[in-house]
């Protein structure tokens, strides 16, 4: 009985070591999102949303989500049309944070 003891105590500390060493990152971001891309062209209006995720440790290429009505879809990051789509979202983005600074300005110097 004393040997299970020690073997349990031993397995618990070598568990919780393990577990620290993660530093609390979840393991499911430690790999690729993208394990294949969509490279026919999508028209940008049918586009809802890009998620840009910078290559890193995690994974060693740009990852590009674009986020459909229908669904989640990976794209080439290197496809001209990608690029254009990104700079075309980068501008919208751009514009409507000048919106909101503009309006928050507006109800700022209102009160």
């Amino acid at each position: 009985m004393m040997k299970f003891t020690v073997t349990a105590v031993v397995f618990l500390i070598c568990s919780a070591a393990l577990l620290s060493t993660t530093e609390g990152t979840p393991l499911m971001n430690m790999r690729c999102r993208c394990i294949q891309t969509h490279s026919k062209p999508i028209p940008a209006g049918r586009i809802l949303s890009l998620k840009v995720i910078s290559a890193g440790p995690q994974c060693r290429n740009e990852e590009i989500i674009a986020t459909l009505k229908k669904g989640v879809v990976c794209l080439n990051p290197k496809a001209d049309w990608v690029i254009s789509v990104k700079e075309e979202f980068n501008k919208r983005n751009v514009t409507e944070s000048n919106v909101t600074e503009m309006i928050n300005s507006t109800v700022t110097t209102v009160r």
